[in-house]
């Protein structure tokens, strides 16, 4: 359903039926790994005007994994990760990988 490359393509699906017979698909929940599971490459440190897609795209050759950075760096709104200058960014492994 998802490409591999999503963050919820090892999502399970679930099925429900409503009252009148339709059943619906959906994702179950993703939990959010703990940072600390990430081995670290190196980090990014944010400068004036920076976008995360193109910090994304620098160091991981894809702007649309924006999302491994948030999970990296404990960050539930993306736009959190760019807000101050000199915050250092996490550049990780994806989760599961060992380093």
């Amino acid at each position: 359903m998802f490409p591999f490359t999503s963050r919820y393509s090892n999502i399970e699906q679930s099925k429900i039926q409503t009252v009148d017979g339709k059943q619906i698909i959906f994702l179950r929940r993703r939990f959010v790994p703990p940072s600390s599971r990430f081995v670290l490459l190196q980090e990014h440190s944010v400068t004036e005007g920076e976008r995360l897609d193109n910090i994304t795209a620098q160091y991981l050759s894809d702007p649309e994994q924006f999302w491994r950075l948030c999970d990296a760096n404990d960050a539930m709104r993306p736009a959190e990760l760019t807000e101050t200058v000199g915050r250092r960014l996490r550049i990780t492994l994806p989760d599961g990988i060992p380093g």
